[in-house]
């Protein structure tokens, strides 16, 4: 199999050519990544092109990995070969249509394929084949975890929730340290204090696999310190908060996809 990835040299598209290269999906020398200005240095072994449409034709799986502006005036004839985006926003027909292939998915990594911990929501055109399917679990199973969804409107959702995800803990990580460092904590303490409770917390819900609210509730329960802060928390509007973002964050995936 030789997979071709458009926008090989951004984050998104580095970090899954990244995770598929470490995981042994497939030999350096059958990976194919374009690039706009100059080649990087990344994947030596690898060919890189500016040329998008001579990546297709060398490539038996295509990924589209560049922002949606971007895509908009890409004209590559997949010539009925599997495509997968990963695109926020383009819907399966517009893909199907300018491509001119039946076989197209959506999907949605997030920024931890980097470190093989992404979380990647997908669906399939009414062409995609079994085997086709096969593929796109195995390589987004290099990344983290993936599951196949119903609709469009799951992967819209998805977008915010966990598209956009490592972005929110990173969030709550910056208005900790910036209220720890106007307490008068030293800024390096304050760091490795918010970020060690961070990367904690994920590895913590992982071990357990339960629902986070049981975690929550966990706390609540002891009636301590943490139990005041969550409670100080969403009496000024934490939950409502995360509603609204993820709101905004659906509106825009579905703007996005009308645009196209």
């Amino acid at each position: 199999m030789r997979i071709g990835i458009i926008g090989g040299s951004g984050w998104l598209g580095g970090a899954i050519a990244g995770s598929i290269l470490d995981a042994g999906l497939i030999n350096s020398q059958d990976l194919s990544l374009s690039y706009r200005s100059e080649p990087p240095s990344r994947f030596p072994n690898s060919f890189w092109t500016s040329d998008n449409q001579e990546l297709a034709d060398r490539s038996d799986v295509i990924l589209l990995s560049v922002r949606p502006d971007d895509w908009r005036p890409l004209a590559v004839d997949a010539g009925g070969k599997l495509v997968i985006s990963v695109m926020a926003g383009i819907r399966l027909a517009a893909l199907s249509e300018r491509h001119k292939t039946g076989r197209v998915v959506r999907a949605l990594p997030n920024a931890a394929a980097e470190v093989a911990k992404s979380y990647t929501p997908w669906i399939a055109a009414r062409d995609v084949t079994q085997d086709d399917r096969a593929v796109v679990r195995a390589i987004f199973e290099t990344c983290g975890a993936q599951d196949e969804v119903a609709g469009e409107s799951d992967i819209d959702y998805l977008t915010g929730l966990s598209g956009s995800g490592p972005a929110f803990p990173a969030l709550l990580a910056a208005a900790m340290m910036r209220d720890a460092v106007a307490q008068g904590l030293p800024a390096e303490i304050a760091r490795r204090a918010v970020n060690t409770v961070i990367s904690g917390a994920g590895r913590l819900l992982e071990r357990h696999d339960g629902s986070p609210d049981d975690v929550v509730q966990t706390f609540l329960g002891y009636r301590g310190t943490t139990a005041a802060a969550i409670e100080g928390m969403r009496v000024a509007g934490f939950d409502a908060s995360v509603a609204d973002g993820l709101s905004a964050a659906f509106k825009k995936s579905v703007s996005m996809g009308e645009a196209s």
